[in-house]
């Protein structure tokens, strides 16, 4: 019964056919035409016949759903009445443009007259079509028995969009708390830090999940945090680009696997972190091993706390804790309904309204989505009358399972006005835990028809008030901080897929296409597969009314199959797209010219593609209203005629490779965004067509200045009188003649002073305009010079009261940076507070630059950059220091590249320091501070660069002549150090380290020979790679006082052996090419008790295992590249550990044909690894089917391995991966043969990084 309130929908489009019928464009397409005018008024007669009903429909639906099929018959036949009205409206347009634009000649009137007699007669035998559909179905209703009914009542009080920061938790205290206390435990073990939260939908999972994700206790907590929406789909490569981007803040574009891995390891390393996984479906053991690799790459309490609505998701990811969050208590459920029904009112009606209301929520059943939901939908309604119609509504009474949509879900949307129902639908082709983009969203809806034109707003701000108010109504969701990106809850998102019916359809990865249903209007793909092609071509040729066409990630496309059938076989047979999206193929290279028959087009998006030119039928498009081409860099040239575009409003080009301009580009009067402008010499190209365009807003980069003849020429460009420009870029090309006019060109481009952001980049005035930093544009908060090669003094920038982030980039000539950059202009305000609201400021590449006076008595009184959180300078290479005493909010302080400034700040008394010479001073989440040192050849002190006992981090980087360092004093609270590449570095054995808890030594330290653990009590984590060290040390008397849990020793050819103590607490021990290595440390059964991970590699001088064997804990053991080792693999002992669960064994040059060798493996494992075996022909029959736990099996560089065991793999396997095995690869691919029966069972099978059979999440 989900998709009933679906019908409400059709009110929508019969009021779109009525407002096209009485179109002022069709009126005059058809004047004088008798038949035409008749078939029409006929057409709205039987529109509105069926329209008098609609409401009635809607209702009692509820108890004959049959009436469902007649609604989406009557919304099929309208959906072609509109295309059919759309199609007479564009040629009118179209008729009009070619009379405007060419001499009214009789010549020219007699092709026109002709073209729409023809257009007209073949229009009216598709008007009779629909007639008859329209009067069949109105003829019907009588039938069914839906008579004519009062509409609902319209909102009496505008809806406010609430804050995304919930002031209180409403029932989750108690539940907050819990996870807390979970999440800032520092378990010794990482088999307890999976956090679970579980329940049903709408519960609040997710709530519960955010209010802890942004609470300040544990934000100080964990160094690093990151949020995954994972839903149906767990994709481990898309959450681990989205922890590098989270923890790297730029996107992580390879699509090698294996170099996603490391950098991700190499990104966590070291490093607390928390990571929230939402939505979790999977129970795939694939998965539970991702999180328990992620946890092993991070420090000891590190956590991982994912939602899910089942319990047994839990137990698969191995949950050390699971909480199930009650439901609202009735108190708790009425705050919370207060809060949205009501706001901050306190008057009468609210008292009158609230008994009403306490009955309304009990029918929630304690769910806070479905008490939000119907407390949103009655903010609007003041009448008790509509109150008790919500709580008298039948909908309450349908028989609900959790897969249901909750009753005042379903409310939630009845109630909507018929305005925002459509748009609310069309939301259902995005994927569940997709971002709504607010801006992208409204184009869409532009497109479709959605918005009704208003007098007051453009289409634009209607969009957007449509938007707010399905906000408002707790149907999106705010994302985060950033007010233009939106989500849906799974079970909102649920009942617009409901709603929109058959009308849309969203393909994903493995789907097929059978769903796609003539009716179906809107399509969408996410992460589609084009194996089958063929078919889905097939497929889209029985659409041929779609309206959307929507690619969401086809960057992941068989894109040679793409542009083949897609964009030549079936876009032609589209010819009624509103919305074509495609997006980030890298393989679009053009657009057929067959894309100027999509008369309807109003949405194109082509951004990112390499799409290298658009056709000239693109010009044809003349109902396109947004064409998106940003990133295209290949992209030189826009076609000739683009003026022809008279209903384009967004034009995109930010980021192409365009160099000149279409001429008359003024002449598209509608544009109201247009992203990139590049002068011209012609007059048609020439900045003046930039006046012409009056309504112009959001961004506008203006490239070519140096092209603007005369210099006042400027002036006609209009941007004083463009208040709505948010974001300006001026440039001119620093690579041609400097015509000495630049700085009136500069003045005559004065912007409105509501500007927000301003970059001018590539001046060559001497000085910048008056207007330049003045006070007056106070609204300014983000402000770039760049490449101003001749200006040697800079504005009073500290006079912009607002301003956020400053740039300064490539201002060779100033040499010093005085009093009046904080201001003292006279024209200003004296009690401005000098850059009070500067967060970020950033000096780079000032070659001339040697002195920064700073304002000392600003500085004393505390007012100079008071809230400055991040200071950059970069290659400044003379500037020697001067830099502000006294910045109080300062969280990161970066000097890169500026050696006399370096020196002075560590107070070296050399006189030549490495011209790379860098700082980086990081705040911490825990209010401590990291500090990397790079390049420098001498630190005396730290005194000038931060406070005592605040270091916690330490990272010493390529410093070859460097020999000491002050460990003392400051250094004290030291928690990680990492030093790397510094040979001649000491550390002194009479040094307190008693803070330290990780250590990395890489290519450092070389008189360091014999590394004492007794110096490090508290140490945990120690990695050594290319070193000198031999030993590893630590008195008897000490053993017991070590809490280290991991060491790593790598490349280091003169390491010989380990503490003969005991290390308790050791979990991991990694050994990788150690040359001079002969054994491991004897009795590691008893002095290494809980040691899981061991992996040797490399170490060609080993023979044996200790006598008596290896710990009894053991998980997990890797043996590669180690001949002597392997060669008395019979000795082992494997058999004896019951706990080993994962082996990987490799590096084996010669000698094995068969493996493994009867009696070998423990029969417990369940992943088993094979690594370049170069000889191995086949895998032992008598021994895999000893192992009957193993569930995955890994195969790699095995050249000649052709033969799986005579009896087949072991049943109980679920995921098989083989990579540069080319025998095996030539008869798996097949799947045919004796070899594939053997296998054929496996539900997982990826060859090469391919699945070939996947029948299994």
């Amino acid at each position: 019964m989900a998709e009933v309130v679906g019908m409400a929908l059709l009110s929508v489009v019969v009021k779109m056919v009525l407002e096209k019928l009485a179109s002022p464009d069709v009126y005059d397409l058809i004047r004088g035409k008798k038949l035409t005018q008749g078939l029409l008024r006929k057409l709205k007669i039987a529109v509105l016949s069926v329209n008098a009903v609609l409401e009635d429909a809607e209702e009692k639906q509820l108890m004959k759903p049959f009436v469902k099929n007649w609604i989406d018959e009557l919304k099929d036949a309208l959906y072609d009445a509109d295309d059919i009205l759309d199609q007479m409206a564009t040629e009118a347009m179209r008729s009009k443009l070619v009379a405007e634009f060419h001499t009214a000649t009789g010549k020219v009137r007699s092709y026109i007259s002709t073209f729409l007699e023809r257009f007209v007669n073949e229009i009216e035998p598709k008007i009779k079509d629909v007639i008859s559909r329209v009067d069949d179905l109105a003829k019907q209703k009588d039938l069914m028995g839906l008579q004519e009914i009062a509409g609902r009542s319209q909102s009496k009080r505008l809806p406010t969009t609430p804050s995304f920061e919930e002031s209180r938790t409403f029932g989750f205290d108690d539940d907050k708390k819990k996870i807390i206390d979970l999440l800032l435990s520092d378990d010794a073990s990482r088999d307890q830090s999976v956090i679970a939260i579980d329940g049903m939908p709408g519960v609040g999972k997710t709530t519960l999940a955010q209010f802890v994700y942004s609470d300040s206790t544990v934000k100080k907590h964990f160094s690093l945090e990151v949020w995954f929406c994972i839903s149906a789909e767990f994709l481990v490569s898309k959450v681990q680009k989205s922890i590098i981007e989270a923890v790297t803040s730029s996107p992580c574009n390879s699509e090698d696997p294996t170099m996603v891995e490391e950098q991700l390891k190499g990104n966590l390393l070291g490093k607390k972190f928390l990571i929230v996984l939402d939505d979790v479906w999977s129970e795939d053991p694939v998965h539970q091993e991702f999180l328990s690799k992620l946890l092993q790459y991070g420090v000891q309490g590190s956590k991982i706390l994912i939602t899910t609505r089942h319990q047994s998701v839990a137990s698969a990811m191995h949950a050390s804790a699971t909480h199930s969050p009650k439901k609202l208590s009735e108190d708790d459920c009425w705050e919370l309904f207060a809060k949205q029904a009501f706001g901050d009112d306190c008057s009468d009606s609210r008292k009158e309204l609230e008994e009403i209301g306490r009955q309304i929520i009990k029918k929630c059943k304690g769910l806070p989505l479905a008490v939000k939901a119907v407390g949103a939908l009655l903010w609007s309604k003041l009448d008790a009358d509509e109150w008790n119609k919500i709580l008298q509504s039948n909908l309450w009474d349908l028989p609900i399972n959790e897969k249901d949509i909750k009753p005042a879900l379903r409310l939630s949307y009845i109630y909507l006005p018929s305005h925002l129902k459509q748009c609310f639908a069309y939301c259902s082709i995005f994927p569940k835990d997709s971002i709504l983009e607010k801006d992208r969203i409204v184009l869409l809806w532009m497109a479709e028809g959605f918005l009704q034109p208003s007098k007051f707003e453009t289409m634009e701000e209607v969009g957007h008030r449509y938007f707010l108010d399905l906000v408002s109504r707790s149907l999106f969701q705010q994302w985060s901080e950033d007010k233009s990106l939106f989500g849906m809850h799974d079970l909102i998102h649920d009942l617009a897929k409901s709603v929109a019916g058959q009308f849309s359809f969203m393909l994903k990865q493995g789907d097929t296409t059978n769903e796609i249903v003539k009716m179906t209007r809107h399509f969408s793909c996410s992460g589609a597969s084009l194996d089958t092609f063929v078919k889905f071509e097939e497929a889209l040729s029985k659409v041929k009314q779609l309206r959307t066409f929507l690619a969401l990630d086809s960057s992941s496309w068989n894109s040679k199959m793409f542009g083949k059938n897609l964009l030549h076989n079936a876009l032609p047979m589209l010819s009624c797209l509103r919305v074509l999206s495609l997006p980030h193929n890298r393989d679009i290279t053009y657009l057929p010219n067959s894309i100027g028959k999509l008369k309807h087009l109003r949405y194109l998006d082509l951004s990112f593609t390499r799409i290298k030119r658009l056709p000239k039928s693109t010009c044809k498009l003349i109902n396109l209203q947004t064409l998106k081409l940003s990133g295209c860099k290949h992209l030189v040239a826009l076609p000739k005629h683009m003026w022809k575009l008279t209903s384009l409003r967004q034009l995109d080009i930010a980021g192409t490779g365009i160099k000149k301009m279409p001429e008359q580009l003024g002449s598209l009067k509608c544009l109201h965004t247009l992203t990139k402008f590049v002068v011209g010499k012609r007059s048609g190209s020439s900045i003046r067509e930039l006046g012409k365009l009056k309504n112009l807003q959001g961004r506008l980069s203006i490239s070519k200045l140096q092209n603007v003849v005369p210099p006042k020429d400027a002036l006609n460009a209009g941007l004083k009188d463009k208040k709505h420009l948010e974001k300006l870029a001026l440039e001119w090309d620093a690579t041609t003649p400097r015509s000495g006019s630049e700085r009136i060109v500069l003045e005559s481009l004065r912007p409105h002073t509501s500007l927000k952001s301003l970059t001018i980049k590539g001046y060559g005035g001497g000085i910048f305009p008056d207007w330049v930093g003045h006070c007056s544009f106070s609204n300014i908060a983000s402000l770039h010079l760049s490449g101003c090669k001749n200006i040697s003094s800079l504005p009073s920038f500290g006079q912009l009261r607002y301003l956020k982030e400053l740039s300064i980039v490539g201002l060779d000539r100033v040499s010093t940076l005085g009093h009046e950059f904080c201001g003292n202009s006279s024209t200003c305000s004296s009690s401005i507070q000098p850059f009070g609201g500067l967060k970020v400021l950033r000096f780079e590449k000032m070659s001339g630059w040697q002195k920064w006076l700073s304002s000392s008595s600003a500085e004393k009184e505390g007012g100079a950059f008071p809230n400055l959180k991040e200071l950059y300078i970069r290659y400044c290479p003379k500037l020697k220091g001067g830099l502000p005493i006294h910045i109080p909010s300062l969280a990161k302080l970066e000097i890169k590249s500026c050696p006399k400034l370096v020196a002075s700040l560590l107070e070296s008394q050399l006189r030549t320091m490495s011209e790379n010479a860098s700082i980086v001073l990081v705040e911490l989440p825990t209010g401590k501070r990291k500090l990397e040192v790079k390049s420098v050849n001498e630190v005396a002190s730290l005194e000038r660069i931060m406070d005592n006992n605040s270091l916690q981090e330490l990272q010493i980087y390529i410093c070859d002549s460097l020999m000491s360092f002050p460990w003392g004093g400051q250094l004290l609270a030291l928690k990680s150090v990492s030093i790397i590449k510094s040979p001649k570095l000491k550390l002194p054995i009479d040094t307190n380290y008693s803070a330290l808890e990780t250590l990395s030594l890489e290519e450092s330290c070389e008189s360091l020979s014999s590394f004492p653990l007794a110096l490090f009590p508290k140490l945990k984590d120690l990695s050594i790679e290319r070193c000198e060290v031999e030993c590893l040390t630590v008195p008897q008397q000490h053993e017991s006082d070590l809490v280290i849990s991991k060491i790593q020793i790598v490349w280091c050819d003169k390491f010989v052996s380990f503490p003969q103590g005991e290390l308790r607490n050791l979990t991991s021990l990694v050994v990788v090419d150690c040359e001079s290595l002969t054994s491991l440390p004897d009795k590691m059964n008893q002095l290494l008790p809980s040691l899981i991970t061991l992996r040797i590699d490399g170490c060609g001088q080993m023979k044996l295992f200790p006598e008596d064997g290896l710990p009894s804990n053991l998980n997990s053991l890797t043996i590669r590249h180690c001949d002597k080792l392997f060669d008395n693999r019979r000795r082992w002992g494997l058999q004896k550990l019951s706990s080993l669960t994962k082996l990987t064994i490799g590096g084996v040059a010669k000698g094995v044909k068969s493996f493994p060798e009867s009696r070998l493996l423990p029969t417990g494992l369940i992943d088993l690894r094979i690594y370049d075996f170069r000889e191995l022909k086949s895998l032992d029959k008598d021994e895999f089917q000893c192992l009957t736990s193993l569930q995955k099996l890994y195969l790699s560089e095995c050249k000649k391995l052709e033969h799986m065991p005579e009896e087949g793999l072991p049943a109980s396997l679920s995921l098989v991966k083989i990579n540069v095995c080319p025998l095996l690869k030539r008869q798996w691919k097949r799947k045919r043969g004796k070899e594939w029966l053997k296998t054929a069972h496996v539900p997982n099978i990826m060859i090469d990084r391919k699945w070939i059979q996947k029948l299994s999440v």
